[in-house]
Formats: structure tokens, sequence, C-alpha cells
């Protein structure tokens, strides 16, 4: 698939508990954007990804399109927006194994969601893109 024609930022951002391996949740985070480059950032109880590298965005609109998810995101996606950012709610146990599967709310995943926000100047055409049917 192609790269997409825009600039977008994208943060994964995690709670991490006393019992679980911060490791393992860098990892799980890891694989939501396959092998694209990313910056992390480790604070006591939480983890932080954060990359611009187009791979992202092509593994993610992906996964939307292989889980057959894209109208569910879009929709979620759409009321979860503000100027330039969008964001989405994934289930961390699903993550870990290179799956994106979404959560409505953040019961869904036991250990708490990833939470992805997509930052662009033109987050309309960046929630088109990540959700489209074409191409």
């Amino acid at each position: 698939m192609s790269q997409p024609e825009l600039e977008a930022k994208l943060v994964l951002e995690a709670t991490v508990s006393p019992s679980e391996d911060p490791e393992k949740v860098f990892q799980a985070m890891k694989s939501v954007l396959g092998d694209a480059r990313c910056e992390r950032s480790t604070r006591p109880g939480s983890e932080k990804l954060t990359t611009e590298d187009p791979r992202a965005l092509v593994q993610i609109r992906d996964q939307l399109r292989d889980r057959h998810v894209r109208s569910a995101a879009k929709k979620q996606m759409l009321l979860k927006s503000t100027v330039g950012s969008a964001s989405l709610m994934l289930n961390r146990q699903a993550a870990s194994a290179g799956v994106i599967a979404l959560c409505g709310s953040p019961d869904e995943s036991p250990l708490g969601p990833i939470y992805l926000t997509v930052h662009s100047e033109k987050i309309g055409a960046a929630i088109d893109w990540l959700t489209a049917y074409a191409g």
C-alpha cells in the first residue's frame, strides 16, 4: 500500500500497573506501529511512544482493514477528535499479539487500553485515509 500523502504524528500511551513488566507494555505498543521508527518515553506508571514515520500509518491502516473495523474506527475517531487530533482506544492484550482491537471504553481492556492519538494539521484527511475502503 502506498505511503500517505499527509504528515501525521502518532502518540501511543498506556499506564503500567505495578504488577506489569514495562517492557511487555512497550512491546505491545511497538507491535501496533510495526517497523516504524519511534521514540520511547518512560515514566513511573506509564509508557509513551511517538512517531512521525509514515510506515506507522500504513501499519494501522492495514490492521483496521484486515480486522474489518474501518467504519467503527472512523466513528470513534470522529467522536474523539479535536482541532488537529483524533484518538482511539486499543485493547492491550490484542496489541500484545500484534493485533489492533478497538475498545469502546477503558473497561474493555482489563489492564487498561493503549491510547492512540493521531495529530495532523489535516486531521480529517488523516482519518479518511486511515479508514478508507479503496486503495
